[in-house]
């Protein structure tokens, strides 16, 4: 038991040293703007942190291997450690209550991008950098921000990667995956800072947007998201960053090593265009008397849809006003959400592909003789029944557990807000959290009560593990390791 105790807490400790050092990326901000006061809470906190960290690493560098289930444990713990020392500062700095800096460290390391900071733009700028790094790093995992620089070659690299919800390779290895997956990153980031400037930000609110634009989190540094700019070439230029956060890494690299049409014969991207193209329809149709003309339906309708759907939480208007309809319409979205391997979150695009395949297969059947052979075509592999069924199961495992914690959410949410607020906007504001998005409808902010408060951090955090190491965790907890 304690041996166990000893690999997890290792691993814990090498993800510390790198939170460490990422806080003290935070001092240069406060220099270029003259926040020298900041410096003492971000060195004291980054030397706690560090400190913590080495430590951990020190006493047990003798630990065995991390495998799959110390792995999985590991990341359920480090998911709300990390958000937990990161809100340190926001409590030091911003003076914020422990529990809506700790919301907010969630918000932010899960790339949900709800908030209970009512004026981000009044924000120090070096707390309104930390949170765009939070969303930034968060969106491809800060365990894989530890294995691209602490090198951890073998199975327990793997089985860490695997324990953040990614299982994708580019390169042969784990280690040159994560690492080729962040130069990628930082590819896509500069370009987005590039087309946010030159469509009319400050080079600062560039800065920020496309960090948490690519990340998919939606944190801004205005007041009142992207509807604060009121300008259609900005929101011409947000929508293609927030789609490129949602496609997976290795249809990028492949696009980069020279395959262009990579984006239009991956499976997740031509899901994304049907399910976006017959949402958009019957949004439109859901909006059309809200705004009166088709131009604005359009514009508003498009933006918001996209936004839930890559699960990034830019808002360019406020959907409270919206009909039922429209609101469980973006709810799909957002429960859907990007692609697997991407930094989007929600049940993920290629699980509900694979549940349409399987429900055409099944009709098939239904319709054909019991020895009649049924293959089923995913991507470019052609399935046989046993394989179909795996799929299947693994897919229908998540997205079946998805879907009771969402449940407990809205069931927990709804009696937390009373009438105020009807079921379709607890289902709204539940969906958003779990997926990951970051789309409010007013429910989220600091007078909302505790209960309502934790509720929303467990879905977060439920949300971005895609809740199999949250429940590795609670197992352990209850019978110890043994094993599975």
């Amino acid at each position: 038991m304690f041996a166990n105790i000893r690999t997890i807490l290792k691993d814990i400790g090498s993800i510390l040293v790198i939170l460490g050092v990422l806080m003290y990326t935070l001092i240069g901000v406060a220099f270029v703007f003259n926040e020298l006061y900041v410096v003492k809470f971000v060195v004291f906190t980054g030397i706690a942190v560090l400190a913590l960290g080495l430590s951990l690493m020190h006493y047990f560098r003798d630990a065995k291997e991390s495998e799959y289930k110390h792995a999985m444990v590991c990341a359920a713990l480090v998911w709300l450690i990390v958000p937990a020392f990161s809100s340190l500062l926001l409590i030091l700095i911003e003076d914020m209550s422990p529990l809506d800096s700790f919301f907010e460290a969630m918000s932010g390391w899960t790339g949900t991008g709800l908030t209970m900071i009512a004026h981000p733009s009044s924000l120090t700028y070096t707390m309104q950098f930390w949170r765009s790094l939070m969303q930034w790093v968060g969106g491809v995992g800060v365990i894989v921000l530890m294995l691209s620089i602490l090198a951890r070659p073998g199975t327990g690299a793997y089985a860490l990667y695997k324990a953040e919800a990614r299982e994708e390779r580019i390169k042969p290895s784990v280690i040159s995956t994560v690492r080729m997956t962040w130069w990628i990153y930082l590819l896509l980031t500069s370009i987005g800072i590039l087309l946010f400037f030159y469509a009319g930000m400050s080079p600062w609110e560039a800065i920020n947007h496309a960090m948490t634009a690519i990340g998919t989190g939606g944190f801004t540094v205005t007041d009142r998201s992207m509807a604060t700019y009121n300008n259609f070439l900005i929101e011409l230029a947000v929508i293609p960053m927030m789609v490129l956060g949602a496609i997976p890494f290795l249809v990028h690299y492949r696009v980069l090593k020279g395959k262009l049409n990579s984006y239009l014969k991956d499976t997740q991207c031509k899901a994304f265009v049907v399910v976006l193209t017959f949402l958009l329809v019957l949004l439109f149709a859901a909006n059309y008397s809200i705004y009166g003309d088709a131009t604005n339906c359009l514009r508003y309708s498009s933006f918001q849809l996209i936004s839930g759907l890559t699960c990034t939480g830019f808002q360019t208007t406020s959907v409270r006003d919206w009909s039922t309809d429209g609101l469980i319409i973006m709810c799909v979205s957002m429960i859907i959400g990007g692609g697997m391997g991407s930094t989007a979150g929600g049940v993920k695009l290629i699980r509900a592909v694979i549940t349409f395949k399987w429900i055409t297969w099944s009709l098939r059947r239904n319709f054909l003789p019991p020895r009649a052979l049924i293959s089923v075509k995913l991507g470019d592999r052609i399935l046989e029944k046993e394989e179909i069924v795996k799929i299947v199961s693994e897919s229908s495992l998540i997205i079946s557990l998805w879907f009771i914690f969402l449940l407990v959410g809205i069931c927990v949410l709804s009696a937390t807000v009373g009438p105020q607020f009807p079921l379709e906007a607890v289902m709204f504001e539940v969906a958003s959290a779990q997926g990951n998005v970051g789309l409010s409808i007013g429910i989220t902010n600091a007078g909302l009560s505790y209960i309502g408060k934790i509720m929303l951090i467990l879905n977060m955090w439920i949300g971005r593990l895609e809740i199999i190491p949250v429940l590795m965790l609670l197992r352990a907890l209850v019978k110890g390791f043994h094993p599975i």
